[in-house]
């Protein structure tokens, strides 16, 4: 199902041949737009603008975004962030930002590695003796780094069929939505599953690898994950819209509505999905954040104010994704070089209702963040390529 598939980045979407999902026939936009900031639609964001407003008539409900360079900032929005009231969306719109976490989580850990409290080299068994173990998993051959480049072969518990069935399909869904899982529960669904191929032999792109690495972080610190991200990345870049919500259900203001179809097709009923306890995510995808705050951590990020050279160069180096020769998988970054030649980097993000992406050039100082409050339909590959093409 469509909603399987843009869950916490099941796929990477900056990697994937349709961004954001299979586009529906074209309809008048939902709602109005606005911009803001020292840039207009005349001085370099008219396709970006366009690609946003062709979103909107496709079917996604509202879009927020912001695109920050050497010139300034620039924010915009389109469509609606209720389809209830026909309330607009917000330019500073706090979202769900799915598999976005990951990066964060691959910082974390790179500053541990920078610390000499780890090494990418330390099996997982090292620091979770046990834990990812079974049907042929086997934590004492697989190390940190093939967790964070998804060269583990771990099984993506995300694709378990009963997991879909229970936290995406509608009738799970609405009995479930507010259902608390551990870290644990999570690599336990895994572990009922064979690999998919023998560590450091493949790539495939997994969910419970970055559950792991959660893991793996409070057992070194002997603190939370949450915690340490929240002290090492979010209290120092002063995101005031970013944090890691645990159980907590609501997306805290000003935030719009998140809408899925909780179907295996991209057609029936919308639901409002924005309520929803982020513990099924967990390390791999339950952070909350806006646009500006996106932006700023990746832009820091490439710039070297928060790892130093080695880890920095570390994360940055890539391993091939199979059927995308224009993308690579680091350390929970990913690079992918644009239709026009541009080099970006960065993560996307999908989680129920909510379709995010946000990258930036390699050194810094062009940085793009925006959401779909939709999960189902949209083209972000062409916001993106609009904004750096």
């Amino acid at each position: 199902m469509r909603v399987r598939t843009t869950f916490v980045g099941a796929t990477a979407l900056l990697v994937s041949a349709a961004l954001a999902g299979p586009a529906v026939a074209a309809g008048p936009a939902t709602g109005g737009h606005s911009a803001t900031g020292t840039h207009s639609a005349r001085d370099g964001h008219s396709a970006t603008r366009a690609a946003i407003d062709a979103a909107v008539r496709a079917g996604v409900p509202g879009v927020t975004a912001t695109a920050k360079d050497p010139h300034g900032t620039w924010s915009t929005t389109a469509g609606v962030g209720d389809t209830r009231t026909g309330g607009p969306r917000s330019t500073a719109d706090r979202y769900r930002v799915g598999s976005i976490t990951k990066s964060f989580v691959s910082t974390v850990l790179l500053q541990l590695e920078a610390e000499g409290r780890l090494s990418l080299d330390d099996t997982v068994d090292r620091w979770l003796p046990g834990v990812v173990r079974g049907h042929g998993h086997d934590g004492r051959a697989i190390t940190v780094r093939q967790l964070l480049n998804h060269t583990s072969g771990i099984y993506n518990y995300t694709s378990d069929d009963a997991f879909v069935r229970t936290y995406f399909a509608k009738d799970g869904f609405f009995q479930h939505r507010y259902d608390t899982l551990t870290a644990r529960d999570l690599v336990a669904i895994a572990m009922k599953h064979r690999p998919d191929f023998a560590p450091g032999t493949s790539w495939s792109y997994s969910n419970t690898n970055y559950v792991v690495a959660g893991m793996v972080i409070e057992k070194v610190t002997g603190h939370p994950y949450a915690t340490e991200i929240t002290r090492r990345i979010v209290e120092p870049l002063h995101l005031k819209a970013t944090s890691v919500p645990g159980t907590k259900v609501t997306v805290p203001g000003p935030s719009s509505r998140a809408y899925s179809k909780l179907a295996e097709t991209t057609t029936g009923p919308t639901y409002d999905v924005t309520t929803l306890n982020p513990s099924m995510a967990s390390s791999a995808g339950e952070m909350i954040s806006d646009s500006a705050d996106l932006d700023r951590f990746y832009s820091a990020l490439l710039r070297g104010k928060l790892l130093p050279a080695r880890q920095l160069k570390e994360m940055k180096t890539t391993v091939k994704i199979d059927g995308a020769p224009n993308a690579g998988y680091g350390l929970g970054l990913v690079e992918t070089t644009l239709t026009c030649g541009v080099q970006v980097w960065g993560h996307d993000g999908g989680i129920h209702g909510s379709s995010s992406v946000a990258v930036t050039t390699a050194d810094g100082r062009h940085s793009l963040a925006l959401n779909f409050n939709g999960d189902w339909t949209g083209d972000m590959a062409a916001v993106v390529d609009g904004e750096f093409c």
